[in-house]
């Protein structure tokens, strides 16, 4: 039996690869598609937070599922620093799955993302030679920590729960039990963790019966040529994009921690150097790691500048390890972009959404007809809770959405979770069906989004009434001093906060922050107001009917329409007219 990679210089047709290329994202997709139906926990079965990849034998990417980006551009980072560093390929056997958590492992933050991201890989195997793998990260509700599912301001890796370095979970076909008890016995949801687990050890599998096939179809040589070709033609599309940006330096600073409740406000620093088809992320200057949990591992940072050359380079390219090869990206370690261990990481999508807009600003000064606002940054709203009728410790919540920047061709988009989160938003209903708690409130919030030619997204009001015993609330919130900003003379969007008990005489409104912990009543009712996006453009160039069916949407403000825009819309029709510049 052969385990070494594979190669093969064999040229394909392009109508095979094109084939190829479909069936290959149609295998990831088959994945998660089957992780998420088999899933019990919300995060998972509701918000989908899992992604699926195939790799070649080099850990090299050849197809990907459209799942959370920051989850898809790390499996296979991680797949190749265990390849390095803790299982060569001469170590995969068929039947194999391995199951890893740890961000901290070959001595470098080029890993998982953080500890409840658990990924899964299987090789991939035909006629006894090792061709390939396949990768499927998953986001579990909780695997212990200081806090239920690692939330809290921790200041240390060894405060978010069981670490797991890469190690087979299942040997030859058969589950390495021992390996399981250890995780079920670090986690307060142990049923909803052992589906979930097992399910994630069945979905990659599921891969070799399709990668079978094709190989049967196709024959060996001709599949490994697509796989070559796959990644040679994303690199040709990347570096044409790339190439058409100006070349340059380009500089920009974003904050994180603005609100200086946790002692921030810190930076980062973008250097972007940009010569022919090549492109340079420079950070140094970036400033060092914190004791909280909101730096980013190197895999995360690196995992967020690839999301947005995707954004800003052609859809039609495949994404594939070809997409990355132009990009150097240079991020000294032991600073909030490359967490040098043990620094805690498991709010490293702070930094990631902000590192999103750093991007953003640097390419707004070279192409600004690519690059979109400032979104809503990262949010979270979730609630632990004992439940009355079991005594069992829940969670619910979301990631939260809120509004997406606008860009040169159109709106954002009105309460989603932006960027490299991009998950679902779960059913009120399912959440009221298996947690106490009563949603009361969600729509759009009025006014939220930045103004502009074309206007960024609008938040979200979101509000829910605890009725599970001894409640704990874990917030997250960004852009709440520092706006969303908007681009080419965009606005910015309004910022966010929480309000508990709103509209009564205990009405409190909680500080911005990060990671807090807030004690909360039974029947305490929670409030979110979310951060909209930013503009695109100047706002006197939109054209009136569009602010008139803001207006009529509950979107804009007739006051709002007038101020910002500068046009007159009359309450009961809409109708709209430029009232001045």
């Amino acid at each position: 039996m052969t385990t070494e990679p594979v190669q093969s210089a064999r040229r394909v047709d392009p109508v095979t690869l094109e084939i190829v290329r479909n069936a290959l994202v149609a295998v990831a997709q088959r994945i998660t598609r089957r992780m998420i139906r088999s899933a019990n926990s919300f995060i998972v079965k509701e918000m989908e937070d899992c992604s699926a990849s195939i790799l070649d034998a080099r850990g090299q990417l050849l197809a990907e599922e459209a799942g959370p980006p920051i989850q898809l551009n790390t499996v296979g980072i991680c797949l190749k620093t265990i390849l390095k560093h803790h299982m060569p390929a001469s170590q995969w056997m068929p039947g194999d799955v391995v199951l890893v958590n740890d961000p901290y492992i070959g001595g470098e933050s080029l890993a998982a993302t953080h500890t409840n991201d658990y990924i899964a890989f299987y090789p991939l195997f035909f006629g006894g030679e090792l061709i390939g793998f396949s990768g499927l990260m998953v986001h579990h509700l909780d695997i212990g920590g200081m806090n239920m599912a690692t939330r809290g301001w921790g200041t240390e890796i060894y405060q978010e729960g069981l670490r797991l370095p890469p190690v087979k979970v299942v040997s030859n076909g058969v589950v390495q039990q021992v390996v399981l008890d250890i995780i079920l016995n670090n986690t307060r949801t142990r049923d909803i963790l052992e589906n979930d687990v097992l399910s994630q050890i069945s979905s990659v599998k599921i891969a070799q019966q399709d990668i079978d096939t094709l190989f049967a179809k196709y024959g060996r040589d001709a599949m490994l040529g697509c796989f070559e070709e796959l990644i040679d033609f994303s690199e040709r599309r990347t570096r044409e994009e790339i190439a058409c940006i100006p070349d340059g330096v380009y500089e920009h600073v974003e904050s994180v921690l603005d609100d200086g409740a946790q002692g921030g406000p810190y930076y980062l620093r973008l250097r972007l150097h940009k010569e022919g088809s090549d492109i340079t992320f420079d950070f140094t200057g970036t400033d060092p790691q914190i004791a909280g949990p909101i730096n980013s591992p190197l895999a995360t940072t690196l995992s967020s500048v690839y999301y947005v050359m995707r954004c800003i380079t052609s859809a039609s390219i495949p994404s594939t390890e070809g997409c990355k090869r132009p990009i150097r990206i240079i991020a000294p370690s032991g600073t909030l972009v490359n967490a040098r261990s043990p620094a805690a990481v498991y709010q490293r999508m702070v930094v990631c959404h902000t590192v999103v807009d750093l991007v953003m600003g640097a390419l707004a000064q070279a192409v600004p007809e690519r690059v979109m606002g400032d979104s809503c940054g990262c949010l979270y709203n979730y609630t632990y809770v004992t439940d009355p009728q079991t005594g069992a410790r829940r969670i619910f919540g979301e990631v939260v959405p809120g509004g997406l920047g606008a860009t040169s061709l159109k709106d954002g988009i009105n309460v989603m979770a932006c960027h490299v989160t991009n998950c679902q938003i779960p059913p009120m209903e399912s959440l009221e069906i298996e947690t106490p708690v009563l949603y009361t409130r969600r729509e759009f919030r009025t006014d939220s989004g930045g103004a502009g030619k074309f206007r960024g997204g609008v938040g979200q009001v979101l509000q829910y009434k605890v009725l599970g015993d001894n409640p704990k609330l874990a917030r997250t919130s960004q852009k709440s001093v520092s706006l969303p900003q908007g681009v080419v003379g965009g606005k910015p969007a309004d910022g966010g906060g929480w309000i508990i008990n709103e509209g009564t005489p205990q009405a409190r409104a909680l500080a911005f922050a990060i990671g807090d912990i807030e004690s909360l009543d039974k029947g305490d009712t929670v409030t979110h107001y979310t951060p909209g996006g930013g503009g695109y453009g100047d706002p006197g160039e939109r054209r009136p009917e569009h602010v008139g069916s803001d207006v009529r949407a509950g979107l804009v403000t007739v006051d709002a329409a007038l101020n910002h825009y500068g046009v007159e819309v009359d309450p009961i029709t809409f109708e709209a007219r430029r009232v001045r510049a």
